[in-house]
């Protein structure tokens, strides 16, 4: 054999040599365990940017690592010293959040474990990857005593972006006592803040998605200053008659998708309220509470501004409201560009409402001349039936009158089958219907009806 011949041998089992050698790594995917970061079209809907997913090299034949461990990118709880024995497990989450937060992995809550919590603050920014499991159940303090330095909050995520929030685990907000002492409940008590259970606050690129809340302080979750939201699959529970529970609150956020979600409370399933645009609530479930709410807005002569928010596909049963707007006399601003749409009433006492009289205070609200500006309202395909006379109420300012209200395909008829029939009572609106339309506005000043 040639010298030549022989080192091209030689050198082809080397090269194959090598080959084998580098062929025993694989690369295993590893998906975000952040929501994926979503920009708006010009047309209101959610564009997915591309992004890339990181990889690991990773031994084809390595041991298996233990469930929690930083190596797989998850850490627990309990590796911080929490019992889950109805002790406090504040300082061993605090410790877990920072690791968590620091390296980029996901904090674990295991299942079947309750964890009791005093007022924590969960703050970022954290390094990419971030996110929070909950398995089992996270239960508040039961002293109120612990939120005097705070009376407004229990759980704050606080300016963790990229950020996702999953599990089908609980909150619990342990929130009996504080109703017990709302002024709401009882007149001889001085108002005070009661705690919003978990607020997601200054965050961007947040998903929440599989997770459940109940028995809240006072609100259940709240969107405050927050950017590109999407919140599907959560379970929101509370007794009707709990004061000022809202299910999901939002406030000051922009670009929020809320769906394929189940709230009964004792005050608004959802909430929204001014500085919040794009928003976008389909698939829900309502009751008991007091419906969908835009506002209250302008309260102590404030301005306002609400405007993108669409409603779509939702079942209220037994609500106090149905679709309402509520703003105060005084204020400024605007609410517009809002759409109410396939939606069913079943035994609802006020279904559809504007009312920009709204004054929930002690003392009487005194007529004003400025109000928060009501336009480009549309309610379509909504039915179903009234617990009241009064199916529809546009009870609108004088001085700052609802205009470009749009009705179609709107029939809700009374609650008892017969015994008489719901009314609609329409004050200072200009509107047009078309298609079927029940009832009807009895003829009142400034209103104009029409076709479209």
């Amino acid at each position: 054999m040639s010298l030549l011949l022989r080192l091209f041998i030689s050198l082809y089992i080397t090269l194959a040599s090598l080959g084998l050698c580098f062929s025993y790594y694989i690369e295993e995917t590893f998906h975000h365990t952040n929501v994926e970061p979503y920009i708006v079209h010009h047309d209101g809907r959610f564009i997915k940017r591309k992004h890339e997913h990181f990889g690991l090299m990773m031994r084809a034949n390595r041991a298996k690592t233990p469930h929690f461990s930083r190596s797989s990118g998850t850490i627990s709880v309990n590796d911080f010293g929490a019992r889950a024995d109805g002790s406090d497990d504040s300082r061993a989450f605090e410790k877990a959040w920072n690791e968590a937060c620091s390296s980029g992995v996901t904090l674990v809550v295991p299942e079947r474990r309750t964890y009791t919590l005093k007022p924590i603050r969960f703050s970022g920014p954290c390094r990419p990857n971030t996110a929070f499991m909950i398995y089992g159940t996270i239960k508040a303090w039961p002293e109120m005593s612990a939120y005097e330095d705070d009376r407004k909050h229990w759980i704050v995520f606080d300016s963790v972006n990229n950020f996702r929030v999953d599990g089908g685990g609980t909150f619990n907000g342990n929130g009996k006592k504080w109703w017990q002492n709302s002024c709401k409940t009882n007149d001889n008590l001085p108002c005070k803040d009661a705690p919003t259970a978990v607020t997601f606050y200054q965050c961007k690129n947040l998903r929440v998605a599989n997770v459940r809340l109940k028995d809240a302080q006072q609100m259940h979750v709240a969107f405050e200053s927050c950017f590109n939201v999407i919140v599907s699959n959560v379970l929101v529970r509370a007794p009707g008659y709990s004061p000022n529970t809202d299910g999901i609150h939002v406030a000051e956020t922009q670009n929020i998708v809320i769906s394929d979600s189940d709230i009964g409370t004792g005050d608004d399933c959802i909430s929204i309220v001014s500085g919040s645009q794009n928003v976008r609530a389909t698939d829900i479930t309502c009751g008991p509470g007091h419906g969908i709410s835009i506002g209250s807005l302008g309260a102590d002569n404030s301005e306002a501004v609400v405007s993108n928010v669409v409603v779509n596909r939702a079942t209220l049963t037994g609500t106090s409201n149905g679709v309402r707007i509520k703003t105060w006399q005084g204020g400024s601003g605007y609410a517009r560009n809002i759409k109410f749409l396939n939606i069913v009433m079943q035994n609802v006492t006020n279904p559809i409402i504007i009312d920009q009289n709204y004054c929930d205070q002690e003392k009487p609200c005194h007529q004003q001349n400025s109000g928060v500006q009501l336009s480009n309202v549309l309610y379509q395909n909504i039915r179903g039936t009234s617990a009241s006379e009064v199916a529809i109420k546009f009870d609108c300012s004088r001085t700052v009158p609802c205009r470009e209200i749009y009705l179609q395909d709107v029939i809700l008829e009374p609650e008892d089958g017969g015994n008489g029939d719901t009314v609609a009572t329409c004050q200072n609106v200009r509107y047009v219907n078309r298609g079927k339309f029940f009832p009807q506005c009895t003829p009142m000043r400034n209103q104009r009806g029409g076709r479209f």
